[in-house]
């Protein structure tokens, strides 16, 4: 985008977060906006999708994030109370502050939520991570992609396929910026203070001696309702953790959904603790140091995905689909659904050394961030300079 040869004054930028993955994402826009220069005014909103308030002020803390300015405490609901309980304690924000856009981030309700009341209130909106698509309409998170993009004004986008997705739906190519991945800016900013796996583990009274096997160790993250909860499914996909297991021990980061799950469906004999740890959800730190150290991921986790091939590490997908097909195209991830087959050869194949080895996508290179200030910038100078009725 072509930028302007002056600098009107523009109203603050209202950044939105609302739950874990959010945090990763914002992080570095909010720095490179602050040193944008002139910087970008802005204002951090959070509205307390997450709320875990210990793991969320660990979050804030080791991604350097500042305090939010405004939380509006909705906390954890069905997907409808929740969405409207975030439109309705963000109206006010809105009307107070007057902004000259909503930067919202992701999939969340939160990112659909805020973007729904910011348009109908005349307020641009700027999504970043625009343009990814599992085309899988049970996703909750996929609906929220869809909406959020249909009514945003400027879309960022992680990788050049979103664009294709964007054009299908009718979207204008003029409203899209190929930037590149901010998770990645967050990882390479971080990864020399990941802690070590070993520390890790001690810290939860785990043995590090886990961590000793002559193959490494794999990391699990699993949290999406079609992995845990329906019981026989869930036992299902413990069965093939168990087997695997038994080739790599594992560090089982348990997301509570999970965990809850697992007690309420009797399923804690279907956990070696000879061969698994299970660990409670970690902070950013801990679980980047532990997939740095890994010798594969098996996950449900789209973050996930896109970290792993960063790093280098071989990620093995426990879904039938991913909306992020590059880190399977160009990437070190795989799907592999919950067929036990495809998850064993999988995993033998990455410890026989025949892995994919991957490589890290366009613009993947920790400065995602500064191109999307910079447009952000030009966006807002070029709107601040049209009349009134143009914005319409």
């Amino acid at each position: 985008m072509s930028g302007v040869s002056f600098n009107a004054p523009i109203g603050p930028v209202i950044c939105v977060v609302g739950a874990r993955p959010n945090f990763m994402k914002m992080a570095p826009i909010l720095r490179a906006m602050a040193a944008h220069q002139p910087p970008i005014p802005m204002l951090l909103v959070h509205t307390g999708q997450h709320y875990d308030k210990d793991m969320s002020d660990k979050l804030f803390e080791d991604l350097r994030l500042p305090r939010p300015d405004i939380n509006l405490e909705v906390g954890s609901a069905s997907h409808a109370v929740q969405t409207a309980e975030v439109m309705r304690r963000f109206e006010p924000t809105i009307d107070a502050h007057r902004p000259s856009c909503v930067l919202v981030v992701g999939d969340v309700n939160s990112t659909l939520a805020c973007t729904l009341v910011a348009v109908k209130k005349g307020v641009p909106v700027a999504h970043v991570e625009a343009g990814l698509r599992s085309n899988d309409r049970s996703m909750p998170e996929e609906i929220n992609r869809l909406l959020t993009d249909q009514i945003a004004d400027r879309l960022y986008t992680t990788e050049r396929s979103a664009l294709d997705n964007l054009l299908r739906e009718g979207i204008a190519a003029e409203r899209v910026c190929f930037v590149g991945n901010v998770m990645i800016d967050s990882l390479m900013s971080n990864r020399q203070h990941a802690r070590k796996a070993a520390d890790t583990l001690a810290s939860f009274g785990t043995d590090p001696a886990l961590l000793g096997d002559r193959r490494g160790y794999g990391v699990v993250t699993l949290h999406r309702p079609s992995n845990v909860d329906d019981p026989d499914t869930l036992r299902a996909v413990l069965q093939v953790l168990l087997d695997v297991s038994a080739r790599l021990p594992l560090v089982f980061a348990l997301h509570p959904r999970t965990r809850s799950n697992i007690d309420r469906f009797g399923l804690q004999h279907m956990i070696d603790p000879r061969r698994m740890a299970l660990l409670p959800p970690q902070g950013y730190l801990e679980m980047l140091g532990l997939m740095a150290g890994a010798a594969l991921v098996l996950t449900d986790s789209g973050g996930l995905q896109e970290e792993t091939t960063a790093l280098g590490v071989p990620c093995l997908t426990l879904r039938e689909n991913t909306e992020r097909p590059i880190t399977v195209e160009q990437g070190t991830n795989t799907l592999v659904g919950r067929d036990a087959l495809a998850i064993t050869r999988g995993v033998d194949a990455i410890l026989a050394g025949n892995g994919k080895q991957g490589r890290v996508p366009e613009l993947w290179d920790g400065r995602a961030a500064e191109r999307i200030a910079a447009d952000l910038w030009s966006w807002l100078q070029q709107r601040a300079a049209l009349p009134t009725a143009a914005h319409a």
